[in-house]
Parts: structure tokens; sequence; C-alpha cells
């Protein structure tokens, strides 16, 4: 084998393992979340499913909209100014990975693919700020 082959398959074992991406706890910050408005969102499938209503206090909360009771285990794969991707594992519950893209701090358009409770999704979604959480 050469090299190359060994170190594709050293980072690919990397990856698998999570650790060569870097990881944030349940509770940890990542910035562009949260420099979004607090209060209540509505989400808008762009598939026609019913929409969403969610409280937003930290931004977090817009990642796992398919796994929203589990605790799951989350890595960010890119956290810059106007995007994050984080990808989950929901042990017992599947896994899914999110993109967030930040249009102000009223709007975000959402991008979701994983599976949960054995089934597959995949959704694109636009997040707005409609008001104060009840």
């Amino acid at each position: 084998m050469t090299k190359k082959g060994t170190f594709a398959i050293a980072a690919a074992i990397l990856c698998l393992s999570g650790i060569a991406m870097p990881t944030i706890a349940q509770t940890g910050k990542l910035a562009m979340l949260d420099s979004l408005a607090k209060g209540e969102w509505t989400v808008r499938f762009r598939d026609g499913s019913a929409q969403r209503k969610i409280c937003v206090k930290d931004g977090q909360e817009l990642i796992q909209i398919r796994h929203s009771g589990p605790r799951c285990n989350r890595f960010v794969v890119d956290d810059a100014a106007s995007t994050v991707t984080v990808q989950y594992t929901c042990a017992g519950n599947g896994y899914g990975r999110t993109s967030i893209r930040r249009e102000t701090s009223n709007l975000v358009q959402i991008e979701s693919q994983g599976f949960v409770g054995g089934q597959p999704f995949e959704f694109l979604a636009e997040a707005r700020r409609t008001g104060s959480c009840s």
C-alpha cells in the first residue's frame, strides 16, 4: 500500500471516530447561532410539510429539529461567521447533519438530513423569528 493510501485510510478512521472533528457539549456555544434573535421562530419546510414553531433561546434549538427530545452527541463540522454545520448522533434514535445559514439575525436557511426511528429524513427549510415565546 502506498503512503498516500495509508494516509487516506487513517484520515477516514479519524473522521468516522469523531477525533478529527472538534466537539461541543450539549450546552456549548456556536457564535453564529448565539447571534440570532431570541424568541419564537416559525420553521417553514420547502416540501410543504406543516410549519413548526420553536422557542429559540440560544439558536441550538434549530440544529436537531427531527431529534428534538433526546440528548445527542454533537460534532461541529463548520462554525463560521454566517454558517454552522453540526453532525450529531442520538443513541438508539438515529443521527443527523444540519447546516444553518444566517441571512439576518431574524432569518436563517436550514438544510438537514439523517435517520430518526429507523427512517431517513431530509429537508430544506426557512426559519424566521415571528414573536416572543409564550
